[in-house]
């Protein structure tokens, strides 16, 4: 499904300008001519497909900041409401492709960046005149956390793949608390009349957050329909441990969804209540990586990473001979 979000073109057309970009190494012609350009994709909130999206970019130290005009619109463009349900999304920028997590910046909205990042639409220039909202600005940073303890140098083994993602997810831990407690330092630091001011971080705690719980899903998930039942067949001894591990996988679901109603309201939340909170999820995930890297790790330490192709069956081979 892919789309422009600063000028209006036919399906034909805006699939045209993502070929174009994809084959001559992302650079297009016509109005976008010497435009930084990078292809987003989202995952769509309504269906779950993913949407693709030319964009103009600025880049900001290690992270990137794009524009969404939604061609002057009062509406937000539907990627933007894509990124709030699913904060992790593809970048496309020259021949690369990366996983970077989208967090809007409501506070980023300066003239240089919209006029440098919108890219010309039928060469009339950036913005509309009669556009009746500002447009939004997102930043995109590295969706791994900055520190990488543990992390495997190369990853050969089923082993090594396990733990780097329980190394991701006890960075986005890590990362989401770091945030919470510079969030509540600033909120109690505020002197002075009037309201404190407002949660400068708040969405990036939960796009962070967000990210943190969808991540955690997907690996539990897999675990329990794909990579315990094929570790069962072979040892079967191990079904209490399974067992376990599932049960704390509930466990775990349970509390992520504790703690992401508790960050709806991330302004106005208790800070005590949200450190316990925390403190409660980090305690029982980590004891839970633990236990599942003492008992299943070692079983993966021989399995190969990424997995080998199937290999052709005699039948198949004997008839490619043949040929």
């Amino acid at each position: 499904m892919p789309t422009y979000d600063n000028e209006t073109l036919d399906a034909s057309a805006d699939a045209a300008v993502i070929e174009e970009f994809r084959a001559h190494r992302g650079k297009v012609g016509g109005p976008f001519e010497g435009r930084d350009l990078a292809l987003l994709t989202t995952t769509s909130a309504a269906s779950g497909t993913p949407r693709t999206t030319v964009l103009g970019y600025v880049r900001r130290g290690d992270s990137l900041m794009i524009v969404g005009s939604g061609s002057g619109t009062p509406n937000h463009p539907g990627w933007y409401h894509d990124l709030l349900a699913h904060p992790v999304v593809g970048v496309e920028i020259g021949t690369g492709n990366h996983q970077m997590l989208a967090v809007p910046d409501r506070g980023a909205h300066n003239e240089e960046l919209l006029d440098h990042a919108l890219p010309a639409a039928h060469g009339t220039g950036g913005r509309s005149a009669s556009a009746v909202r500002v447009p939004l600005v997102v930043v995109l940073e590295a969706a791994d956390p900055e520190v990488w303890e543990g992390r495997p140098r190369e990853i050969r083994t089923l082993a090594d793949k396990l733990m780097e993602v329980h190394t991701w997810l006890r960075g986005q831990l890590r990362q989401v608390k770091a945030e919470t407690e510079a969030h509540f330092a600033a909120r109690a630091a505020h002197q002075g009349p009037g309201e404190p001011p407002a949660p400068g971080l708040g969405l990036q705690i939960r796009q962070r957050c967000l990210a943190f719980c969808q991540a955690l899903e997907f690996h539990h998930t897999s675990e329990d329909d794909h990579l315990f039942p094929g570790i069962a067949r072979y040892h079967p001894e191990l079904g209490a441990v399974f067992d376990r591990l599932r049960d704390e996988h509930r466990t775990v679901a349970r509390i992520q969804n504790d703690l992401a109603a508790l960050l709806a309201g991330v302004g106005i939340a208790d800070p005590q209540r949200f450190r316990t909170e925390l403190a409660v999820m980090s305690a029982e995930l980590n004891t839970h990586f633990d236990y599942e890297e003492k008992e299943i790790v070692p079983l993966l330490a021989d399995v190969p990473w990424p997995p080998a192709p199937p290999a052709a069956a005699e039948g198949d081979a004997d008839a490619g001979t043949a040929k």
